[in-house]
């Protein structure tokens, strides 16, 4: 069964346009509008795309003018890579696109900053850890994070190389937890493909983790708390989640996102900036597993 994934752009589509997808392919499901009528381009980071659409299309009703918003939900390793060569290629379709504004992990705002391509960043949200994600009914009993050493236990994680942020704070939070309860997680350490237990998505896992648990290829994802809230509103169905750590683990492993402006960031570029820092956005966040940052 492939998931049917809900319509994320900013601006609903108008009754009878075409439309042509492949639901077993991840080609498009994260560039979202019309970059010909956009008048404004965020290329942005997919972590957090379920507040970020609510909050573009929020943006978009109080400003009309804007017409449309072209924006992307890729891993940053995507995003930077087009910013940098200007354009990008969905599989034979081109789009040359610059962005107005940029959304990433702050380690990857710096980078850009430091190479002349931002002037400055600042903090915008934060994730809130990370938890197991499960299929409803949980069949394999999974029930606390002393069960991922069970050999009957397929565990999915992001992949290391595509997705290095999320693959990052996700193993650091299970580092954390084994060296503070004594659990043997020896599964984090090999490379990808060598360990049977674990499943590496390839480079969108806020589209992979859900599809692999469903496809019954792994047992249970690692993914941020704010996914998982995500895919327990839209597929209440399909999946359950339940907690990483407890009072006596460690804390969580975090991400931090900032934005900046490109350039003096257009027509549009300050003043969503501005929106996006604002309480009304910063309400749509907390709603969606997110906080703030202030």
């Amino acid at each position: 069964m492939q998931l049917n994934w809900p319509y994320e752009a900013a601006t609903p589509p108008r009754a009878g346009i075409a439309r042509f997808t492949q639901p077993e392919s991840n080609i498009c499901l994260d560039f979202h509008g019309d970059p010909r009528a956009a008048r404004l381009v965020v290329f942005s980071d997919g972590n957090h795309h379920m507040a970020l659409a609510e909050s573009l299309a929020l943006f978009r009703a109080r400003y009309p003018a804007v017409d449309d918003i072209f924006y992307t939900t890729t891993p940053p390793r995507v995003i930077v890579e087009a910013f940098a060569s200007g354009a990008l290629l969905l599989g034979n379709l081109k789009l040359s696109l610059a962005p107005h504004v940029f959304i990433s992990p702050a380690p990857v705002l710096e980078r850009l900053r430091k190479d002349g391509r931002l002037r400055e960043h600042v903090p915008f949200v934060t994730s809130r850890g990370s938890v197991m994600l499960l299929r409803k009914g949980n069949p394999k009993r999974i029930l606390d994070a002393a069960d991922l050493v069970r050999e009957d236990v397929r565990i999915f994680l992001s992949n290391p190389v595509n997705e290095s942020v999320s693959f990052e704070a996700y193993v650091a939070t299970l580092r954390a937890i084994a060296a503070s309860r004594g659990l043997d997680y020896g599964f984090i350490d090999p490379a990808p493909g060598s360990s049977r237990r674990v499943v590496y998505g390839d480079c969108i896992h806020h589209r992979e983790a859900p599809q692999c648990l469903v496809d019954d290829r792994a047992d249970v994802a690692i993914v941020y708390y704010h996914l998982a809230l995500r895919y327990v509103r839209i597929f209440p169905e399909l999946f359950d989640f339940i907690a990483l750590t407890t009072d006596g683990d460690p804390a969580q492993v975090v991400s931090p996102a900032h934005l900046g402006l490109v350039g003096d960031g257009g027509e549009w570029g300050v003043r969503l900036s501005e929106f996006l820092l604002g309480d009304e956005v910063a309400a749509v966040y907390r709603y969606h597993g997110l906080d703030p940052v202030r």
